[in-house]
């Protein structure tokens, strides 16, 4: 339960974040061409608003829903999801938005979405320059990284060093090169390995439920349990293990071995060999000690390992002004990066990895950190500033869509058409809703 409201209160203060930004844009560009505002609402308010005010002699009363999924802007002279028909069937006035030249009203409509994606840039500017970069070196990972099953149907084998993707070299690792790549080269062992890549290698990821890779520490020791095996054999914090029974071994290698042991030991219930006592080898500061000891019935010996020891992580800062240069670069790759992983939505497995507020919820991490959440957070700005750009109908990408026409035939669409377009735009998003939450549900229950 405290998981679920870290992750919702997170969820709610994030797009809280993004909807006031998103509708000071379109506020903004309206006042500054002289357009009316008559509503500014963080959240939705069906039935009832939880706080209304009007300052004196100003057009727009600013309110607060009490249904935290967006928000809204109520521009006057325009048709939007209020859907107000009759404040259309009057008399143009110089303050609408319809009485505006049309170049003025697609600023207006593209306000949100510029200023969703110049927050975005802002916030990966001052994470850069608050907490730096940090990654690994594809290269550099000793063990080489782990695989799913997926991963190792095409080739991949666990312990493999990434090294190149279609010929260009891994400088971290990133699985967009990997799945638009042809063939991605390996080392494995002491030899170069190649491992071809199927067209439809997304499609085949979008179905599991677990990394497709991750690096492999050293089985360096984060902390030891009382009374376990462990602190019986005087195993300490800090602790790096590297061989058991003799043979040299990686985490992923010992909990391999443990539980090969524990198969020899079930079928062979009689044999005089006792599986459950072992020798460790290990490292403190830089000597090599030896122990032996039984481990308990489940096979462990009660330690947790310190999953960044021992992984060749490289720190990079940023000084305040150079951080923004390399905000925007991040900002453009990410934007870059979704904007192609778009056409995998199409598909039937695309069709089911929708997801809803659930799913977004879930990317928020368990644990307050205000790192990952204003990482999430640009994320996010980044995601809403392209899905309302689409040129569906009801988004303000389908606003531009009509405007632009407007601009190129010098022919303005009809209220009606506008009015059906709304509604047909409105039906598609509430069906897409109802779609992603439905997936939720169905992921959360089955």
């Amino acid at each position: 339960m405290e998981t679920f409201l870290i992750r919702a209160l997170q969820l709610i203060m994030s797009l809280s974040l993004l909807v006031i930004v998103h509708e000071i844009g379109h506020f903004l560009f309206a006042r500054l061409y002289k357009t009316r505002v008559e509503k500014f609402c963080l959240f939705f308010n069906p039935w009832f608003t939880l706080f209304k005010f009007k300052p004196k002699k100003s057009d727009t009363t600013y309110m607060i829903g009490w249904l935290p999924l967006g928000g809204y802007v109520k521009i006057a002279g325009m048709i939007d999801e209020s859907m107000d028909i009759g404040q259309m069937a009057q008399p143009e006035q110089p303050w609408e938005f319809r009485s505006k030249p049309a170049w003025q009203r697609l600023l207006i409509m593209v306000g949100g979405v510029l200023f969703n994606f110049l927050l975005a840039l802002f916030i990966y500017s001052m994470i850069l320059f608050h907490w730096g970069d940090e990654y690994i070196p594809a290269k550099e990972a000793k063990y080489g990284m782990a695989f799913n099953e997926t991963a190792k149907s095409i080739g991949f084998q666990d312990g493999d060093i990434m090294l190149s993707a279609d010929g260009k070299e891994f400088t971290r690792f990133d699985l967009r090169s990997v799945v638009n790549a042809r063939q991605v080269t390996v080392l494995r062992g002491d030899k170069e390995v190649s491992v071809y890549i199927p067209e439809d290698m997304m499609q085949k990821l979008m179905s599991d439920s677990i990394y497709f890779a991750r690096y492999i520490p050293a089985f360096v020791i984060g902390s030891v349990n009382e009374g376990s095996p462990a602190m019986m054999a005087g195993l300490q914090a800090g602790d790096s293990i590297y061989a058991l029974n003799g043979e040299l071994v990686s985490h992923p290698g010992y909990q391999n071995r443990m539980e090969a042991l524990k198969a020899q030991a079930a079928i062979a219930e009689n044999d005089s060999v006792d599986y459950r006592r072992i020798t460790l080898a290990y490292y403190r500061d830089g000597v090599s000690y030896t122990t032996s000891l039984e481990v308990d019935s489940a096979y462990t010996i009660g330690v947790y390992i310190d999953q960044r020891k021992g992984l060749p992580f490289v720190k990079v800062k940023y000084g305040f002004f150079e951080s923004f240069p390399a905000g925007v670069i991040l900002g453009v790759n990410t934007l870059k990066g979704y904007v192609g992983d778009m056409k995998h939505i199409f598909s039937k497995e695309g069709a089911k990895q929708l997801g809803g507020f659930g799913t977004i919820g879930s990317i928020f991490p368990a644990q307050w950190d205000w790192h990952k959440f204003w990482y999430m957070t640009a994320l996010l700005s980044i995601i809403l500033a392209f899905m309302n750009i689409l040129p569906i109908p009801a988004l303000d990408g389908g606003h531009v869509l009509f405007l632009l026409y407007e601009i190129v035939t010098r022919r303005k669409p009809s209220d009606r058409f506008m009015e059906y377009a709304q509604v047909t735009g409105m039906t598609l998003l509430f069906g897409l809703l109802i779609w992603a939450n439905f997936n939720d549900i169905m992921r959360f229950f089955f």
